[in-house]
């Protein structure tokens, strides 16, 4: 499947939002240890890398439907995830993955082969470096990344536009 990135053709990226002290703490590993040149963005949790622009107006009500059913959700960081030539913090959230599978099932027969299965979760704090880097990392961070429980406060929706993402709106949880 080819993605436009321009224009109103862009696909969009649904991604769980970290707690603001998480995603500070994650934005500043990342803004350290990303290669400079490809850090467009900060800490982020992707559910869904490219759903089709012509879904915007639906997924947009359903998400504002939906995240006003859903109290914040529960998650988890567990450790350090080697991403090969990276490396990212994984999480775990039994709830989280459960939301996404609804809105998976919502746009069956619209998602890419990559968004029709479930994601490992993790905040990618490295990428696209060499194995040799990524691995002095980890020992660098080892120890350092320790587990803890906290809640996604929302969900927020992006365009891709080939480099930095365009914000397009965020969906707090203000469920019960």
């Amino acid at each position: 499947m080819s993605l436009n990135v321009s224009g109103e053709g862009a696909p969009l990226i649904l991604a769980a939002e970290l707690p603001p002290e998480l995603h500070r703490r994650y934005t500043d590993l990342r803004t350290q240890h990303f290669p400079p040149e490809r850090n467009y963005l900060e800490a982020h949790v992707t559910l869904f890398h490219a759903i089709p622009a012509q879904c915007e107006e639906e997924v947009r009500r359903y998400l504002a439907r939906l995240a006003g059913e859903v109290a914040p959700v529960s998650g988890q960081v567990e450790d350090l995830m080697a991403l090969g030539g990276g490396t990212a913090i994984r999480l775990a959230s039994p709830d989280l993955l459960a939301l996404r599978d609804e809105i998976a099932e919502h746009f069956r027969g619209m998602l890419t082969a990559q968004d029709q299965h479930r994601p490992r979760l993790h905040v990618t704090i490295q990428n696209k470096v060499t194995s040799k880097v990524a691995k002095a990392l980890q020992a660098e961070l080892s120890g350092t990344i320790e587990p803890r429980a906290f809640h996604f406060p929302g969900l927020a929706l992006h365009a891709y536009r080939g480099g930095p993402w365009e914000f397009l709106r965020r969906f707090a949880f203000r469920g019960k």
